[in-house]
């Protein structure tokens, strides 16, 4: 049988979709006709909601015409193929694409403003969400901006990156909406890869833990779960089934994602070791305790004279019992953080706990370490291969780590 070209692949993932296109007031609104037009031919229904500045540009009979579908531009519109629109159409969306998306929708889909028709349909959405921002260089590479879209990645959405060339004020540079071809193409991409875990479970393990010493104290450590959440983020959108074990964490569970919340470390080693019997795959991105108070004091420990001494006692080694215990084609993965000898520790942790890839990060450092949303990291695997990981956002390091973790299951397969 002859291989499916690259038109009938992304006939095959857009076909029966609902995408919700937002077209916002810049002078790129006309390459989103072209964009919905091409959708539309790979079998998906779009459904086109313009900013009251977009009409400035393009008319609303145009994306009428081309989705074949009513054109939304006001909240308060009587619209009958709807009941409250905004929702419906929210909840109706596989997939949301802004296109072009300004500065302003940027600042206001990050600061969750809802005052139109576009900006309320971000906010009430559960399906993923894509930016393909164009405008000014100077206005892309404001620190507003890119904060902005730094905020949006955090929370899952995806943003496609502006072309460089002549812009529509006179000047050139970075900033223009991409070619509608290769904003269908990104689409298809990421819809070819969304079922790739499709019927396997993963197990994440996330966050700090902690070790009471009394009702008001306990020891912990610096893990706020962000990378953790991040990877249990993109295995859900991959199609895996995913349980996240985390310990206190003040994040938003990500979508389809089953949470089991834990607080100590032993705690954790009895989850850990409940679900990781069927995982296929066990990804420990937690910051475990080594140790814990070997008393837990019923009231609060008043201050008194002189110092306090604390005797401390060793805490199951979770990751070292999943690798004692680690079954024919399951894949383990653990974290190094560490502040010195980091490739040594990391390639010494992936032997001795009997792991499939280890992922070594130095966490003094202020911009790759806990509570920072960018993460710079070695991945080692078990068969000498090693990958030096630049400085990026913890969401795009989760979805390079998958994609190691995709690969070995197909190995072991």
């Amino acid at each position: 049988m002859a291989a499916k070209s690259v038109k009938e692949k992304e006939a095959g993932v857009f076909a029966g979709l609902h995408i919700v296109c937002g077209v916002t007031g810049g002078i790129a609104a006309y390459k989103a006709v072209e964009v919905v037009s091409r959708l539309r031919k790979l079998g998906a229904e779009v459904h086109v909601i313009m900013t009251k500045e977009a009409t400035q540009f393009v008319t609303e009979l145009t994306f009428r015409e081309i989705s074949g579908q009513p054109v939304s531009t006001d909240m308060w519109a009587k619209v009958p193929h709807f009941h409250v629109e905004h929702i419906a159409l929210a909840t109706l969306a596989d997939l949301v694409l802004v296109a072009p998306a300004t500065a302003n929708v940027l600042a206001k889909a990050a600061n969750g403003i809802a005052d139109d028709m576009l900006s309320t349909t971000l906010l009430a959405t559960k399906a993923p969400v894509f930016f393909a921002p164009a405008m000014n260089t100077a206005m892309y590479e404001h620190p507003a901006t890119q904060h902005n879209m730094d905020v949006l990645r955090a929370r899952g959405a995806h943003i496609l990156e502006p072309a460089s060339g002549p812009l529509a004020c006179g000047t050139s540079g970075k900033g223009r909406l991409p070619e509608p071809a290769e904003i269908v193409a990104a689409l298809g991409q990421y819809l070819e890869k969304r079922a790739t875990l499709a019927g396997k479970k993963i197990l994440v393990t996330a966050g700090g833990t902690e070790e009471p010493l009394d009702p008001v104290r306990y020891l912990g450590n610096h893990s706020t779960g962000r990378m953790g959440y991040a990877i249990a983020r993109e295995a859900a959108r991959r199609g895996a089934d995913v349980v996240l074990l985390s310990g206190p964490a003040m994040l938003p569970v990500p979508e389809g994602v089953h949470l089991i919340s834990v607080q100590t470390a032993r705690q954790m080693y009895e989850a850990a070791m409940q679900e990781s019997a069927d995982a296929d795959a066990i990804i420990m991105a937690a910051a475990v305790a080594d140790y814990r108070p070997a008393v837990t004091y019923p009231h609060k420990i008043k201050k008194g004279e002189g110092s306090l001494t604390l005797t401390l006692e060793r805490n199951p080694d979770i990751l070292l019992e999943l690798g004692r215990r680690k079954r024919t084609g399951q894949i383990l993965v653990g974290f190094a953080a560490e502040t010195q000898n980091l490739h040594a520790y990391a390639k010494a942790k992936l032997e001795k706990k009997n792991l499939d890839l280890i992922v070594a990060n130095d966490v003094s450092r202020e911009d790759a370490g806990f509570a920072a949303e960018t993460n710079e990291a070695i991945l080692f695997a078990r068969d000498g291969q090693e990958r030096e990981i630049p400085l990026m956002q913890k969401t795009a390091l989760a979805a390079i780590l998958l994609d190691s973790v995709e690969k070995r299951l197909a190995e072991k397969a």
